[in-house]
This record gives C-alpha cells, sequence and structure tokens, in this order.
C-alpha cells in the first residue's frame, strides 16, 4: 500500500509540473502568426511581485518561456536564462553588443540577434555557443532632418528604433529582419543560409509566417509577403513618404495574421489592414499623425492596438475597421499589447503597466516599475502627461538623444507582456524583468 501511495504523489507531482508549464510562449508574440494571445485566465487581479530578476542594462526584448525557463536579452549584451519558479539565473550568455531581440526556442536551441552583427543560436541546458552567422553589418535607421532636428544636412541615427527583429521559426529554418536591409532564412540547426531577400533599408520588424508566407515591413516603407521556403517576393504594398524629416516613415510595427488578413502599424500614423493572399488594401484607420508601433492583438472579431504620441488603445472591428472605442493613456506605447482570459495587458513609457477587463474596458489594476516609481515625477505633468519641455532642451539632434536617454529613465516597457501560468513577465528601462502573480 505504501509503494503504491509513493507511486500515486509521484504521478501527481509529475501530472502538476508537466501541467504547470504546458503553457510555453516559444518566439516573440507566443506563436507564428504574432497573435498575442495568451492560455488560461492570465493576471485579472495582481496580487504580487513574484520575482525580479535585475540586469545591467534596458531590458526591450520580450521573454520567451519553455519548459519552465525565461529567456530574455538585456542591452547589456547578454542573453539571461532564468528559472521560471524562483527568478534565480540558469546562466547568461555574453556577446558583445546589446540584445533587444526577442528570442525564439526550439529543440534545444534559443535563437536571437544582438548589435554586434551577429544571430546566434545557443544550447538552451548549457548556455553555450551552437552557431552564429554574421549579416552585413547591424545598424539603426538613419536619415537627414530626423525629426525636424539640425544640422539638418547631417546622416542621424534614429533613437526612437529601440528594437531588433526577434526571430521566427518555420519549417526547419529560422527567419529575422537585419539592419543591412536584409530579411534572413537560414538552417535551424546549423546556421546555414537558405535564403535572403533585400529590402530598400533597415528590417527591425519581426517575420509572421501563415501558410508558407512570410510577412514583415520595411523602413523603406514597404510591406512584404514573401514565400517562406525559397524567399521569392509575392506581392509588396506601399506606405506613405516624408522626404524631409523622415517622423512619418518606416514600419517598425510587426505584422499579426488573422482569418486571412494582416493587420500592422505604420510610422506614417496608418494602421492597415492587407488581404494576405493578395496584398490587397481592405482598410486603413489614420491615427492623426501618431506613430503605431506596437503589434495588434485580434480577437472575437476586434482588433485591438496602441499609438504613440496620442497614448490611445483603440478597438475597431477586425473586419470594417470601424471604430468600437477606445482608451485614452497618458505616455506613448511602444510595447504590444497581450490578451489572456478577459484581460488585455498594455504597457506605456511611463513605466506603467494596465490590465484592461474586456468586458468593461476599464482598467482593472496598475503596476508601475521600479524606475518609474523613482523617476517618472521629474519628467511628467501635473495631469501625467510627459513634459517635453524639461525633456528636449533643443531642436539639435544631441539634444533629442540626451531628451530619449531621460524617457528611458522613467523606467519605460518597450518590453512587451507574456503570460504563462497566471503569472505576466515583463522587462523595463530600469534593468528589470518582472514576474506578477
Amino acid at each position: 500500500m505504501q509503494a503504491r501511495t509513493h507511486f500515486h504523489q509521484s504521478f501527481l507531482l509529475l501530472l502538476f509540473a508537466t501541467c504547470a508549464f504546458s503553457q510555453n510562449s516559444p518566439m516573440f508574440r507566443n506563436d507564428l502568426a504574432h497573435s498575442g494571445i495568451y492560455a488560461g485566465a492570465g493576471v485579472p487581479k495582481l496580487t504580487d511581485v513574484k520575482w525580479t530578476f535585475h540586469t545591467h542594462g534596458e531590458v526591450v526584448s520580450s521573454p520567451a518561456i519553455v519548459d519552465g525557463v525565461v529567456y530574455v536579452g538585456s542591452n547589456d549584451g547578454n542573453l539571461y536564462a532564468i528559472d521560471q519558479e524562483t527568478g534565480a539565473k540558469k546562466w547568461a550568455f555574453a556577446t558583445q553588443g546589446r540584445i533587444p531581440s526577442s528570442p525564439a526556442v526550439d529543440h534545444g536551441l534559443v535563437y536571437f540577434g544582438s548589435y554586434d552583427g551577429n544571430f546566434y543560436a545557443v544550447d538552451t541546458a548549457t548556455g553555450k555557443l551552437r552557431w552564429k552567422f554574421a549579416n552585413a553589418g547591424e545598424r539603426r535607421f538613419t536619415a537627414t532632418h530626423l525629426h525636424g532636428s539640425i544640422p539638418a544636412a547631417e546622416a542621424m541615427p534614429d533613437p526612437f528604433d529601440v528594437y531588433l527583429s526577434s526571430p521566427a521559426l518555420w519549417s526547419g529554418a529560422v527567419y529575422f529582419g537585419s539592419g543591412d536591409g536584409n530579411v534572413y532564412s537560414l538552417d535551424a540547426a546549423t546556421g546555414t543560409l537558405k535564403w535572403k531577400f533585400h529590402t530598400g533599408d533597415v528590417v527591425h520588424a519581426s517575420p509572421a509566417i501563415a501558410d508558407g508566407k512570410l510577412y514583415i515591413g520595411s523602413w523603406d516603407s514597404f510591406f512584404y509577403a514573401l514565400d517562406a521556403a525559397s524567399g521569392k517576393e509575392l506581392w509588396r504594398f506601399k506606405t506613405g513618404e516624408d522626404p524631409d524629416t523622415h517622423n512619418q516613415v518606416g514600419i517598425q510595427s510587426s505584422a499579426t495574421v488573422a482569418n486571412g488578413m494582416v493587420y500592422f502599424g505604420c510610422r506614417d500614423s496608418n494602421f492597415y489592414a492587407l488581404d494576405g493572399a493578395t496584398g490587397a488594401k481592405r482598410w486603413t484607420f489614420n491615427n492623426k499623425g501618431s506613430w503605431v508601433i506596437v503589434s495588434p492583438v485580434v480577437q472575437a472579431g476586434k482588433v485591438y492596438f496602441a499609438t504613440s504620441d496620442t497614448a490611445l488603445l483603440h478597438i475597431l472591428d477586425a473586419q470594417t475597421g470601424a471604430p468600437v472605442d477606445s482608451l485614452k493613456f497618458h505616455w506613448p506605447i511602444f510595447a504590444s499589447p497581450a490578451i489572456a482570459g478577459n484581460t488585455l495587458y498594455l504597457a506605456g513609457q511611463d513605466g506603467k503597466l494596465a490590465a484592461v477587463d474586456l468586458a468593461t474596458r476599464k482598467v482593472a489594476w496598475e503596476f508601475q516599475s521600479d524606475g518609474s516609481k523613482s523617476n517618472l515625477a521629474s519628467f511628467a505633468k501635473a495631469d501625467g502627461n510627459p513634459n517635453y519641455e524639461v525633456v528636449f532642451s533643443s531642436n539639435f539632434y544631441d539634444d533629442l538623444q540626451v531628451g530619449v536617454a531621460k524617457l528611458r529613465a522613467v523606467g519605460s516597457f518597450n518590453s512587451s507582456p507574456v503570460i504563462s501560468v497566471k503569472v505576466l513577465y515583463i522587462g523595463s528601462a530600469d534593468g528589470n524583468l518582472y514576474a506578477l502573480e
């Protein structure tokens, strides 16, 4: 009887462990379509900070979670593997550059890009390098008179180009974009080049894949559909231009694919819905000068996305683009929304994460990063909006860079929330990865 009881208890423990870590999130936005939808009820009520893991740089990367391990990049140049339950470091893999790429995990390897110009595959168990692939040189989007800055004739890297392309894994290959203007397909096991497709500028959006098609936007103002197996161009779609200040141009948003349609935002202040097969425009929604950096979420016939300067969460009819509702926040939003259960999670540049009840469309709870608690008051007005007069001292490009650094010192959220086993994980510019329950 004692042996049978011991076997029964062991079986239940194994079953619990299997169920506990069954909510894997192996890549950016949870899946190849970039749905941003996670299994389970999520965190409809915030009770505690389960743990905090500190790095020595901004955490722009969104975490991947597989088999009880959280993988996340930091701008301190390390890719970290963290125990999902305790928040303890399992290992760290060092590169020679920032890692704002969100990792992808498959078959015992974790894949990610670094600003050192390399794309890496690292063993998940040991943290040892399996292979690396050098691109033609990583860089940020660069233009003259950027955002109206002076000297007007000087080429300026865009300080708002905060992400690197996050990889997608499909059919034995890993796919990603690069600052060298290419979209790459590599053999996932060996890193051997399968194909590359050249666009006209930096590609820091992340590829979405559905029905054998790869969807990705470029800073060259085109959105592309490629055959994922061969790299052949299927169609391209032109977005807006801004030849003077280059403020209203370029695609940072990573697409979401749902019900045969492709949804993405653009810095031309439009949100687009295209036919996934042909690239024909189904509808657009104009955001009155505000960028759309986030990836959208499509659920139950509605599409949810947020804007930068106007700090709005828009809810539209997914088929027609007709407005359903909108919620107003204070600071620009770059992090992509996520849905679990009946709650949408949205994180802003002010270091505040809001949980929105989708039934009432009201904020159910709010979490503030440590950096935001310490620094937000120095750069916000009494009404909670950014005090840009304090942040930006002039339109000289150097002062633009200083101002952006001040905004990030607030502890802003550029990392997108990931939900697994009733815990929400998100990185902050204060260097922390937070696990909230």
